[in-house]
């Protein structure tokens, strides 16, 4: 199957999914990661799910559920292609495993490398891209892990919860 290895499986969202990212979406530490800038509603999520059907085509984004194969069913995070560039085969990267238990676990770096093979080889992507804050020490490696590199830095990109500002270097994979 394309999208799992021995340990995971990515999969489209469920509607079972939506109290699980109603948590992974209004959880105030996280909106500087992802440009959320007010709560969302369950009805709003709901609708995300089900227009999630939607190709990334048409929707220039897609989310696809971290499950852990033990879980039966039940999401740990997401990973999201977004931004997506048809004309210049490209698309940013965001991932999240949600509980801080089930880091550092390879949770991350298993999705990762799924969604990454899922880009190039199925959606026929020449480029991945990640704005990674520089704090965040974990994802840096993840990503450098997953053979994203880039001496890129945005200056002041993040704004953080206190409105200081967070630079974030700008990281890359291509297909080639």
């Amino acid at each position: 199957m394309l999208l799992q290895d021995a340990r995971i499986r990515l999969r489209a969202m469920e509607p079972e999914d939506c109290a699980a990212m109603y948590r992974w979406e209004n959880d105030t530490s996280l909106w500087m990661l992802s440009d959320t800038t007010r709560p969302f509603s369950r009805a709003a999520l709901a609708e995300f799910v089900a227009q999630a059907s939607q190709d990334i085509y048409q929707a220039r984004q897609v989310r696809l559920m971290i499950e852990p194969l033990a879980n039966h069913g039940e999401a740990i995070g997401c990973v999201d292609l977004f931004a997506f560039d048809p004309l210049n085969r490209r698309a940013g990267v965001g991932i999240l495993v949600y509980e801080p238990g089930l880091r550092r676990q390879g949770y991350a770096s298993a999705a990762l490398k799924l969604l990454t093979h899922y880009a190039f080889d199925h959606l026929d992507l020449r480029q991945l891209w990640a704005d990674v804050p520089i704090s965040n020490t974990a994802s840096l490696g993840l990503f450098t892990r997953a053979g994203f590199s880039g001496d890129t830095v945005r200056r002041q990109w993040v704004r953080r919860a206190d409105g200081s500002y967070e630079d974030a270097r700008f990281l890359q994979r291509f297909n080639d």
